[in-house]
């Protein structure tokens, strides 16, 4: 154990981390509050294909999801998806950490019973309100209820607590207003760089992209648009994501400062005034398209501090909702071959409280 040989107390976390969301991120902010040091292990495509169905994203993918949350001090790729003490040899971690949700193996076991029986396991809350399987189904129903609250349509039938269960809001405490949404403030003298952009279905494009535009700089100011703002430039469901689940999914990412939400479609002098921008941002995935999209930049282009960057990803949004569509009988059989899983142990263990 590392406790033996440092003072140091390291911490180990494992999953898949397909399609991160901010249930991802706040389980690893709460497992951070446990130990010195996080390291995160993601599975890869293989172990997640035989123990739970395909994932949506690749292993490269993943892992720079992983690596882009501002709580984990190293992400290990490839790791078993059972969690043996082995594992945390060989990281050298004291224990592991999980959500107080179940997570089962091929043959319905617990992936952690190796761990726990040895005593060298710790639970975070599971996160209220947000769920992988909830943003898969926003996209496969290609439809804006997600965009207003929800109303009842009808009884409730049994499933698992742990696979496709969200909230119509996420309650954002003062702690994760702090620690994901408030932000910094610029020194004097820091060259301050400006992005905006929906950030819909955050993905490694986004983050790759966010590291670049930062290394442009001291300080990073990204904003974010509205769900209205989005929708009229882009159409059918999107967002995908709300403002607030889109917000708190960039407030994770280690190269953000500060944010603005939501940010004006079109940056004008009074707004450049406020942020002092040394530079304004943009990706090479933007097309104008129209007459709004077009003056969407047109003052930082005439002032010469409009800039296009190119993250070196071909990942986009609209490429994952793609993926989605095309495999949709694979990932709506995972789930109902998880839900299974989850509600004979359930059975067979007792309450899932």
């Amino acid at each position: 154990m590392a406790s033996e040989n440092s003072a140091i107390v390291r911490a180990w976390c494992d999953g898949c981390f397909d399609m991160v969301h901010f249930g991802h991120a706040n389980f690893l902010r709460q497992a951070s509050k446990l130990c010195d040091e996080l390291y995160v292990g993601v599975h890869n495509d293989e172990e997640i294909e035989k123990n739970k169905g395909p994932p949506v994203m690749t292993l490269e993918e993943r892992m720079i999801m992983v690596e882009g949350i501002k709580w984990v001090k190293k992400a290990v790729p490839g790791v078993p998806y059972i969690t043996t003490l082995d594992t945390l040899e060989e990281s050298k971690c004291d224990f592991c950490i999980h959500g107080d949700d179940v997570t089962l193996d091929a043959s319905g076991q617990d992936t952690y019973r190796y761990v726990r029986e040895a005593g060298r396991f710790k639970e975070c809350p599971r996160t209220k309100g947000v769920s992988t399987t909830n943003l898969v189904g926003r996209m496969l129903l290609m439809t804006k209820e997600h965009h207003r609250p929800a109303t009842p349509t009808g009884p409730p039938r049994e499933k698992s607590p742990y696979t496709g269960t969200a909230s119509d809001t996420i309650e954002i405490s003062e702690e994760i207003h702090r620690e994901f949404l408030q932000g910094s403030e610029p020194k004097p003298g820091d060259r301050i760089i400006y992005v905006a952009g929906a950030f819909d279905l955050f993905h490694a494009g986004h983050v790759e992209f966010l590291e670049k535009a930062r290394a442009m700089g001291d300080f990073l100011i990204v904003g974010l648009h509205s769900d209205s703002d989005v929708n009229k430039f882009l159409g059918a469901n999107y967002p995908i994501m709300t403002l607030v689940e889109r917000s708190l999914s960039v407030g994770a990412c280690r190269f953000v400062d500060k944010m603005i939400v939501p940010a004006p479609f079109i940056v004008k002098q009074d707004f450049l005034d406020d942020i002092k921008p040394e530079k304004v941002v943009h990706g090479m995935h933007y097309r104008a398209c129209d007459e709004v999209s077009i003056s969407m930049y047109e003052l930082p282009k005439k002032l010469g501090i409009y800039e296009e960057l190119d993250s070196g990803s071909s990942l986009t949004t609209n490429g994952i909702v793609k993926r989605i569509i095309k495999n949709r009988h694979e990932f709506e059989e995972r789930n109902r071959k998880k839900q299974a899983k989850e509600m004979n142990f359930i059975a067979n263990n007792g309450s899932s409280s």
